[in-house]
């Protein structure tokens, strides 16, 4: 197998990593707490049974460090949804083929119509979601439409099917900035046991998608898990930790996003495998600002407005706000039925910049620009 994450994702078992986890003691987490620079072993100490009753220290420690790094800016980003076609046929997602849903691809006008709609709403970054269909929704769509979305936005980052290396390069070169790529579970066991037809059954050739985006030279790669897919959240977020440490040491050029998505109602849907609870969200979140300082930690519409007003403070420096999800969504009368998942948070953009305000925060809905590197098509 060729150098990439594969190769260290082999050597971590997954019963040892639980076992690990579930034998911290109150004193491997104190003296987390009070380490400098977290190691992988003092992460997992942070998301383990043991560290449940430190919450405060470990929600005050976070909130210190997002201050110090990112000062007191909170990042506004929307996600478009250009197509629900789907080639996969996976248990957890609206978008699965098996599933019986109105299916919609925007041609360009349509995409120009969205587009409005979401400058409208004050929006400069854009996040493109399509279901993973190579031939209707593949490279030749993109280069079809990325250079016309490019021209409204300052940034775009994608959420697509995997792409090979000197796609995401073509890409680059078209004006992509980021790519969202979620492994969903890291339990190779549990993903074939939720991802029935398709392209995405190939685990590793999942697993590799950030290294072929690291070697592209995409500037932000963006990595999470689905929690609730498996039966340990906690395993599967300490291995997506050891993935973000494998890809800063590998592709240090690259900048890194963790999103924290739960499980959420959608058609066909399917329970969680295990249930978090938001204290232990909190947690996870915390854990994560405590071992990665410098990484971006995005929060989306899935959770509730209550809770999301109450974390970003802490913890969370991107998030999304008035999201729809499904193609044609900010343009008037789309139908929700088209939905990947139902947003828990349905406020407006502006209901939710000024909840950010009045926690004594800013705003932002542009903070790249083209003398910052790219100059637009």
């Amino acid at each position: 197998m060729s150098d990439n994450f594969s190769s260290r994702w082999q050597q971590l078992d997954w019963d040892d990593i639980q076992l690990r986890i579930n034998s911290k003691t109150t004193r491997d987490v104190e003296r987390a707490l009070s380490a400098a620079k977290l190691t992988r072993d003092d992460f997992m100490a942070l998301i383990s049974p043991a560290a449940v009753s430190y919450l405060e220290p470990l929600a005050q420690r976070a909130r210190q460090l997002t201050r110090q790094r990112f000062g007191n800016v909170v990042s506004f980003y929307v996600p478009l949804y250009l197509s629900n076609l789907c080639a996969n046929d996976c248990t957890y997602c609206g978008f699965s083929m098996s599933n019986r849903i109105k299916r919609k691809t925007l041609n360009s006008d349509e995409i120009e119509q969205e587009c409005a709609a979401i400058k409208a709403l004050g929006f400069e970054h854009l996040l493109l979601v399509t279901g993973e269909h190579q031939n209707k929704v593949g490279m030749a769509y993109f280069r079809q439409h990325l250079p016309q979305i490019r021209r409204h936005f300052s940034s775009l980052m994608m959420e697509v099917q995997p792409l090979a290396e000197e796609e995401y390069a073509e890409l680059k070169a078209l004006g992509l900035d980021g790519v969202m790529v979620y492994q969903e579970t890291y339990h190779s066991a549990t993903y074939q046991q939720h991802h029935l037809r398709g392209q995405k059954q190939d685990f590793h050739w999942r697993l590799a998608t950030p290294d072929r985006l690291g070697r592209a030279g995409i500037d932000k790669i963006g990595l999470g898990a689905l929690i609730g897919l498996s039966s340990s959240w906690r395993a599967d977020c300490y291995l997506l930790a050891e993935h973000l440490f494998y890809l800063q040491q590998t592709y240090w050029q690259s900048r890194y996003s963790i999103s924290f998505p739960r499980l959420r109602p959608c058609a066909g849907g399917i329970e969680p495998a295990s249930v978090m609870s938001e204290s232990q969200l909190v947690q996870l979140i915390c854990a994560f600002r405590l071992f990665a300082p410098d990484v971006e930690l995005s929060l989306s519409t899935r959770e509730s407005p209550f809770f999301r007003d109450h974390m970003i403070p802490v913890a969370i420096n991107n998030v999304s706000a008035g999201s729809k999800t499904q193609p044609g969504g900010y343009v008037e009368d789309a139908p929700t039925e088209l939905e990947q998942f139902e947003p828990h948070d349905d406020r407006t953009p502006q209901q939710v910049a000024l909840a950010i305000s009045a926690a004594g925060l800013q705003p932002v809905w542009k903070d790249w620009d083209d003398y910052l590197g790219r100059t637009t098509q």
